[in-house]
C-alpha cells in the first residue's frame, strides 16, 4: 500500500514548531517510514508548483504552523486546504495568531515606518526606502508578498479540521497525535483540540496554591520565588488559571510563570478576559485607587494577557489612522 502523504508548512512564526518535529529525535525516522513527506520546505527541497500539480485532497495530513501575516501565507493556506484531507493548525500562531498577532495593536503603516524609517537601526538619506510588492530590475520583475494590515489565525482564513496548541507543541504530544491518527481509530469531532487536556495548567502544576490575596506584583527577576509555592500566590503573574493543560506545566517546573501558549481552557472564549477575571478575585484592595495602584505594577497587560491569543480574541485591532 502507498504511504499516507504528509505536508508541513511554516507561515508567520519563529520556526519553533518545525524544530519541535525534529525534537522527536529517533522517532523522526518512524515519521519518514510511516509517511510520504510530500512538502516540508524548511527541511527538504520542495516547490509550490509541486503542490499545485497534486490532485485535490491527495495529501492525507497537513501540519500548518504560523499565523497569516501576508499574501503568500494566505495563498499557501488556501492551496494546502484544497490539497489536504485533514488540515491541522499546528502550534499557537496557527491556532490563535500567536506573538505575530500582537502586531494588531498597531497599524501596518506604523510598523513599516518603524522598520524602514524611524528605528535607531535604520539609516536612510531619503526618508526611508520601503519594500514594494513589484520591482522591475534588469533581470526581470521581482515580486514579494504583501504584508497584511491584520494578522490572522489559520481558521480566520481557511477551514481547519483540528488544532494542536503550544509554543511549540511538545514532541511527546506531536508523536501521540501521529500515533492516534495512524491507529485507524475514529477521528475526534472536527474542530477538536489534539494533544492537550481539558482542564487548566494549574490542575497539572504541582505547586501548592493557597489563594493568597495579592497586594503587589513582581516581575520574575525581582524576587527569587519559592519552588514549591504557587507563583501567583507569590505575586508573579502566571497565566496558569487561564491556560489549557497538557504541556506538563513545564514552565512552572522550571520556576518561571506560565505564559499561556496552550490557549484558553475549554468553554473559555477569551483567554485575556479569563485571566483578568481570575485576578479580580485575588487582588487585595477594595478602593479604586488601591486597585489601580496594584494593577499598574503589571508590565504590558495586553502583551501579557493576550501574548498568544490577541488575533483570535474578542478584542479588535486598532483602526488605521
Amino acid at each position: 500500500m502507498a504511504k499516507p502523504k504528509l505536508a508541513l508548512y511554516w507561515a508567520a512564526s519563529c520556526g519553533g514548531c518545525d524544530i519541535a518535529v525534529l525534537d522527536l529525535q529517533e522517532k523522526i525516522l518512524d515519521v519518514a517510514n510511516i509517511f510520504d513527506i510530500v512538502f516540508w520546505p524548511v527541511a527538504m527541497d520542495f516547490k509550490y508548483d509541486d503542490i499545485r500539480k497534486m490532485d485535490d485532497k491527495s495529501i492525507d495530513i497537513c501540519l500548518f504552523n504560523g499565523s497569516i501575516r501576508n499574501s503568500e501565507n494566505a495563498d499557501i493556506a488556501r492551496l494546502l486546504r484544497a490539497k489536504s484531507k485533514v488540515l491541522v493548525a499546528f502550534g499557537s500562531c496557527a491556532l490563535e495568531g500567536g506573538i505575530p498577532g500582537l502586531a494588531n495593536l498597531t497599524t501596518k503603516d506604523r510598523i513599516m515606518d518603524w522598520a524602514f524609517r524611524d528605528s535607531p537601526s535604520t539609516v536612510s538619506q531619503n526618508g526611508g526606502v520601503y519594500p514594494q510588492t513589484h520591482t522591475k530590475t534588469q533581470e526581470g520583475q521581482i515580486e514579494i508578498p504583501e504584508i497584511w494590515e491584520t494578522v490572522k489565525s489559520l481558521d480566520q482564513v481557511v477551514e481547519v479540521d483540528y488544532y494542536i496548541p503550544g509554543c511549540p507543541p511538545q514532541p511527546s504530544q506531536i508523536w501521540g497525535v501521529i500515533e492516534f491518527i495512524m491507529s485507524g481509530k475514529p477521528l475526534p469531532e472536527k474542530g477538536a483540540i489534539l494533544g492537550a487536556g481539558t482542564k487548566t495548567c494549574c490542575d497539572e502544576c504541582t505547586r501548592e496554591r493557597k489563594e493568597k490575596k495579592i497586594s503587589r506584583f513582581f516581575r520574575p527577576y525581582e524576587i527569587e520565588p519559592n519552588p514549591n509555592e504557587c507563583l501567583l500566590d507569590q505575586g508573579i503573574l502566571c497565566m496558569g488559571p487561564a491556560t489549557r493543560d497538557g504541556c506538563g506545566a513545564l514552565c512552572t517546573k522550571a520556576n518561571v510563570p506560565c505564559r499561556g501558549c496552550y490557549g484558553p481552557p475549554p468553554n473559555v472564549i477569551d483567554q485575556g478576559a479569563k485571566m483578568i477575571s481570575a485576578l479580580s478575585s485575588i487582588i487585595d484592595a477594595h478602593e479604586p485607587d488601591d486597585i489601580e495602584r496594584i494593577l499598574d505594577q503589571i508590565a504590558d497587560p495586553i502583551g501579557t494577557f493576550y501574548r498568544f491569543s490577541l488575533a483570535h480574541s474578542i478584542l479588535r485591532r486598532v483602526e488605521k489612522s
